[in-house]
């Protein structure tokens, strides 16, 4: 019987993180990514606020990480709180445990908490389909969306591209490029078929908007986090997995 290795996601802020950490997280960055130089990568990471560390405590060694950031917009008029997520790097034999999403939004969840009346925004820079689509399968209330338009959402993006990356922010195009010299996915990672993009609206979409993503193009996001978007990713991605099995039929979803 084969006994699959217990993973956990934590949160550690920056100030907490250890070398031998950072060096077992800029290991994983440079087997998906071009251009990772660890001198760039260790002061990107120096940058942010913290980051949330996926581990296999079985094997004891980091697997995957994603970095956080806060930071201060103006949305409608109103002081808002933008969680930035940069660099998201999980190694493929852990490609689809949700034990780093559940963290994140649990620390979304946390951050709402605190400041229940300040809207908050899930701020992110996608430069593969894989990232857009934690977006628009978890966030009703998102931006750029294949099936509506949302100015407010809109204006976000805006604000947050122009703070954080003035010359790199393309405003007609809503795209930011960093030059030939910037961090992009190798070519056997999270490629897109025809196949995808036919039978799914959002990978379409996100290739439409970001044609030159194979050359490290971001495509800006945003998601607005409320406890209901919370709730409803819980219910869907954490408590479904301890609802008890019937001993009589066994449903696989498709």
């Amino acid at each position: 019987m084969e006994v699959k290795n217990k993973l956990a996601a934590n949160f550690i802020k920056i100030k907490n993180v250890s070398v031998p950490q950072l060096l077992e997280m800029h290991k994983i960055f440079v087997q998906y990514y071009h251009n990772a130089d660890l001198n760039n990568f260790v002061n990107d990471m120096g940058a942010k606020t913290g980051v949330i560390v996926l581990e296999d405590k079985t094997e004891k060694r980091i697997v995957g990480f994603s970095t956080w950031t806060e930071l201060e917009l103006i949305a409608s008029g109103k002081k808002s709180i933008g969680i930035f997520s940069g660099d998201t790097v999980i190694e493929k034999k852990y490609w689809g445990n949700k034990a780093l999403q559940t963290c994140f939004v649990t620390q979304l969840l946390k951050t709402k908490l605190k400041k229940p009346k300040t809207p908050i925004f899930w701020l992110l820079i996608s430069k593969g389909y894989k990232t857009y689509l934690l977006l628009t399968n978890n966030f009703p209330k998102h931006y750029p969306s294949h099936d509506k338009n949302n100015i407010r959402l809109e204006a976000v993006v805006d604000e947050y591209c122009q703070k954080l990356y003035p010359t790199a922010y393309n405003e007609t195009h809503r795209l930011l490029d960093f030059g030939g010299e910037y961090q992009h996915l190798k070519d056997d990672v999270a490629a897109i078929t025809k196949d995808m993009t036919k039978h799914n609206p959002d990978i379409r979409h996100f290739e439409r908007l970001n044609p030159s993503w194979r050359q490290g193009t971001e495509l800006p996001c945003v998601g607005e986090v409320s406890v209901n978007m919370v709730w409803q990713f819980m219910k869907k991605n954490v408590l479904s997995f301890k609802k008890p099995k019937s001993k009589a039929i066994r449903l696989e979803a498709s």
